[in-house]
């Protein structure tokens, strides 16, 4: 049985966690995980950055923000990056990570996270409706906001 887990950001995984694929056209839709790791550390009090890992290989790459004190809502409990390598996408892998922060967020008492994304047919729009986000708007750049609440969603959830 495959052994599925999160582990924080570290010397130990940096370097594999920067090489995590994509799948062609998907470069678009995401930053590169070497911009997520600099924000990561200007922001250390807010940023939760994690690889997710199976089998003792690093598949993928998350990092929420956390500050209940965000001048905007918005950025409160947010999923800012998430990155799943091309060769284990469709596995629930970005399922597995998702549902990881959303256990943070209630572990740290919000009551919502949200999440950015640009729409296209090769982009994370359908994954997040697919968990349950809803579509409350857009941002002045155009990209989507969705939001999901966390009472729809009990600690531990896969």
């Amino acid at each position: 049985m495959s052994e599925l887990y999160i582990e924080e950001l570290s010397a130990d995984n940096i370097v594999a966690a920067n090489t995590l694929t994509l799948k062609p056209g998907q470069e678009a839709f995401v930053a590169p995980v070497s911009n997520s790791i600099s924000e990561a550390y200007v922001n250390q009090t807010t940023s939760w950055p994690r690889v997710v890992v199976l089998d003792g290989r690093v598949v993928g790459f998350i990092m929420a923000n956390f500050d209940e004190d965000a001048p905007d809502e918005l950025f409160r409990a947010t999923i800012l990056r998430m990155n799943v390598d091309a060769d284990f996408q469709r596995r629930g892998i970005g399922s597995f990570a998702v549902n990881a922060i959303l256990d943070e967020a209630a572990r740290r008492g919000f009551d919502k996270v949200t999440t950015i994304w640009e729409e296209g047919d090769l982009g994370p729009g359908d994954f997040f409706r697919g968990l349950g986000f809803i579509v409350t708007g857009e941002t002045q750049y155009g990209e989507t906001v969705g939001e999901r609440e966390l009472s729809q969603h009990g600690t531990g959830s896969l």
